[in-house]
């Protein structure tokens, strides 16, 4: 875990405490009262993401706290009463509309401000809600990752980089990868895949890379592409699953 202010921690824990409702049911609480009583559901979500660098960035699990504080405050003024109350069990479905809620918060705030790469958040639920050995699951998640390097945008223009600055310099989750190139592949398809997509240098083509590896003959740049498909595909088979959902 990263390091974080620990006395603000605790003034916030002791906040939290002394704010709770007493001697009330829930059904009798204010709007304060509901979000203060619920306060250590956020935290206790907030606990369940991970904060290695390659999930969350510089941010630490006060961040992870705060966002998922202001998604409850979100979700309490969007309680539809009459929907919770037609369940069986009513304080089961208003715990689980806060902490859907509550978890989606946090997850959209971690991706807003962890990098410049974006997932799409659908893709990334699908991911998670994946077993550990669902082989498609891996699949979606480097063609998601990889695919989104050369995202269009709106107008169907690929984004341009400046040559004088790699495409995702500093990046934590472009170092995360490069880890996983020089883990499980060898240098050739290191060398492809970083030269394709630009991970640590400008974007290169197909022949500018067959060139660069000394493949010769008209047909290189089939080879190239082969030599991509082979590398994406063995990242695939190799990576752990845990791995890459402690990236998101």
């Amino acid at each position: 875990m990263k390091k974080y202010n620990q006395e603000n921690y605790s003034r916030y824990k002791q906040d939290v405490k002394s704010s709770q409702p007493k001697n009330k049911y829930w059904l009798d609480y204010n709007r304060d009262e509901l979000i203060a009583k619920f306060l250590p559901l956020a935290e206790n979500l907030a606990r369940k993401f991970s904060t290695a660098d390659q999930a969350s960035g510089i941010q630490d699990i006060s961040d992870l706290i705060q966002y998922g504080s202001i998604g409850l405050v979100n979700a309490v003024d969007k309680i539809i009463w009459k929907t919770i109350f037609e369940a069986d069990d009513p304080e089961k479905r208003l715990k689980s509309f806060l902490a859907k809620r509550i978890k989606g918060a946090i997850r959209r705030n971690v991706d807003a401000n962890r990098g410049s790469m974006r997932i799409p958040e659908h893709k990334l639920n699908e991911i998670r809600k994946s077993s550990p050995d669902d082989e498609k699951a891996k699949a979606m998640f480097f063609n998601s990752i990889l695919g989104s390097i050369d995202e269009p945008d709106k107008q169907g223009m690929v984004l341009e980089i400046p040559d004088e600055k790699p495409l995702l310099d500093n990046s934590k989750l472009n170092k995360y990868l490069m880890d996983l190139l020089h883990k499980h592949l060898n240098p050739k398809e290191v060398d492809v895949i970083r030269m394709s997509y630009g991970l640590d240098c400008d974007k290169k083509s197909a022949t500018e890379i067959a060139n660069h590896l000394g493949i010769k003959g008209t047909s290189s740049y089939v080879r190239v592409s082969q030599l991509k498909k082979q590398a994406i595909d063995k990242l695939k088979d190799r990576a752990s699953y845990s791995q890459l959902i402690d990236s998101l």
